[in-house]
């Protein structure tokens, strides 16, 4: 092999489906990273606001079911001492580095993405615990939460087909074609159950009591 083929990048096989492939997989963690950033600095400003005033009224303090300040001063929304939104901003901030990295041509070794499959994964569990905790305890819903809900749900579900789709997680042939075409569907369908689960569970904030 000459020093020019072993600089090239090397080809993905044309079989990984587009959304798997660097490029298109960079971009799209760059973007809901850093959306999902963004939302979870927010809440930090809004929670130091918080400490510093008691009676502060958050930006997205809008009725009695959708309220930030609700949802901030419950004792989930600090799960490990400190307000969650941290974790966010730690999280979304390593994921939008992975991103730029592979825009970037980057490669990374099979146990480094069954890394980030394991963060992905326990994020997820997380904000299906907060998402829970929100509509059945809490009882008060926070905009820049859901707009973190959004960005995970796409985030989760491209990330483990691009893994299957890579061979990092094991999969039948059927499946690994199953989740190169049809991650879409499960995307929009989580996220009309989810927007479903809110509307339902908070009627009087989107129709009138």
């Amino acid at each position: 092999m000459s020093l020019s083929e072993a600089a090239a990048p090397q080809r993905e096989p044309d079989a990984v489906p587009r959304m798997a492939r660097a490029r298109p997989f960079g971009l799209f963690l760059v973007l809901t990273g850093a959306v999902a950033w963004v939302a979870s600095g927010i809440l930090v400003l809004e929670r130091i606001a918080l400490y510093k005033d008691p009676d502060y009224v958050t930006s997205c303090d809008f009725n009695p079911w959708v309220s930030c300040g609700t949802v901030m001063k419950s004792t989930q929304a600090a799960l490990l001492g400190f307000p969650n939104p941290f974790l966010g901003i730690v999280g979304f901030g390593i994921v939008i580095t992975i991103g730029m990295a592979l825009l970037a041509g980057a490669r990374f070794a099979r146990w480094y993405w069954v890394g980030v499959q394991v963060g992905v994964t326990l994020a997820m569990v997380f904000i299906v615990w907060l998402w829970s905790q929100a509509l059945y305890e809490i009882n008060a819903l926070c905009p820049y939460c859901m707009v973190v809900w959004a960005m995970m749900i796409p985030m989760f579900l491209y990330t483990t087909a691009r893994n299957i789709a890579h061979g990092v997680l094991p999969a039948p042939s059927a499946l690994r074609r199953v989740a190169g075409e049809w991650t879409w569907v499960a995307v929009i369908v989580l996220l009309l159950i989810t927007a479903a689960t809110v509307v339902l569970r908070f009627p009087g904030a989107f129709v009138g009591a």
